[in-house]
């Protein structure tokens, strides 16, 4: 089939997360089995208007704002009538497809925004997202979906999307499961590990008063926070470790290399994860798999990423006393964080790309 994907952004844009990686390796592993994909995405800074990546062309049109419009545009002039199926991938706002797309087509969740609009947006822009998100939702609610966690299938259902028409997919990860738990050395000190972008809706300011808490019984432990920031609520962060009574026992070390970031995997006792909500919590099965379980808070996609007292603790609430708590059960207990680790590992086994790619072809295939 030719296969074209709306999306606002691609694997090399800097803001790419957990969403672009699963995309591209759709994409890949789709031309591996002979169709042709055609990205149409936004462009930033130094990049080139159009690429060849794994066998899929994208084209970069318009920025973080105007690629809805511009994606339109340049359907319309170059692509119409090309592609077999259209992916309407939605990620914070959709390209509204189905209302100049003839070609079959599918929305491609990975979550809801809902209260994420006022963690990202500047005001009144965050409160005009939240406000319109309910009715750009409803006007969608007909069309054939493709989610990767129960939790956004959920959250749709509220606004009234079918079931039937809700399809849950695998997730995948890019990183090889370690051989065997016995072949990685951890931390000499018990270390939790915060790895990703610290911004206001990852809530990295709750892991680090949860460790301050946490510490006050497990002297040893130490922090790491791998990770960019660009924004007020980075220094809001770094500004409060400044003033840690435990700021010696904080590492930060700004964003890392990918040989880095698995390093400090394999390295780490526990990854905590406090996000306001996830399409999945790729970072936790990430971590899994390089034989770290994950501490997370009670929200959508990290639910579904981490089987609660089996791979991982969910905190029975989403505070820092809270996720402080997980922190000592499962540190302070040797037999249940050996437990939890292997059965983390294990799990992680299973959620792979060629089982992602299965599910969302066995889709696309009866569309």
């Amino acid at each position: 089939m030719n296969i074209l994907w709306l999306t606002w952004k691609d694997k090399e844009h800097p803001l790419a997360g957990g969403a672009e990686v699963v995309s591209s390796q759709l994409a890949k592993q789709l031309v591996e089995h002979g169709h042709t994909v055609r990205f149409i995405t936004g462009s930033f800074a130094g990049a080139k208007e159009e690429i060849i990546k794994d066998g899929y062309q994208i084209n970069r049109v318009g920025n973080r704002y105007t690629v809805y419009y511009k994606a339109s545009q340049y359907y319309k002039q170059n692509l119409q009538g090309w592609a077999d199926i259209v992916i309407d991938e939605i990620n914070t706002i959709p390209f509204f497809s189905p209302f100049y797309v003839k070609e079959k087509k599918i929305l491609f969740f990975h979550q809801l925004c809902r209260e994420i609009w006022f963690y990202q947006m500047i005001f009144p822009l965050s409160f005009i997202g939240y406000l319109i998100e309910p009715i750009y939702l409803w006007l969608l609610r007909n069309n054939t979906v493709i989610t990767i966690s129960n939790s956004t299938k959920l959250d749709l259902l509220k606004y009234g999307f079918k079931k039937d028409n809700i399809h849950i997919i695998s997730e995948g990860i890019e990183l090889e499961p370690i051989k065997d738990l016995n072949s990685i050395t951890k931390f000499d000190k018990l270390t939790v590990l915060s790895l990703g972008g610290i911004r206001a809706m990852k809530r990295t300011l709750d892991t680090v008063k949860a460790f301050e808490i946490a510490k006050n019984t497990i002297p040893e432990l130490q922090l790491i926070i791998a990770g960019d920031y660009q924004d007020s609520y980075g220094d809001k962060v770094l500004d409060y470790i400044k003033r840690s009574q435990y700021q010696s026992d904080i590492q930060i070390l700004g964003k890392v290399s990918e040989e880095k970031k698995i390093q400090l995997m394999q390295q780490s006792h526990l990854i905590a994860v406090t996000s306001l909500k996830e399409g999945w919590g790729l970072i936790v099965t990430e971590a899994n798999s390089q034989g770290t379980p994950a501490v997370v808070y009670n929200v959508d996609g990290l639910r579904d990423s981490v089987k609660n007292k089996e791979t991982g603790y969910i905190s029975e609430y989403n505070t820092p006393p809270s996720l402080a708590q997980s922190i000592q059960l499962v540190l302070q207990d040797k037999k249940v964080y050996n437990s939890i680790r292997k059965n983390a590992w294990e799990w992680s086994k299973t959620i792979t790309f060629e089982q992602a790619y299965k599910d969302f072809n066995e889709v696309i295939s009866r569309v």
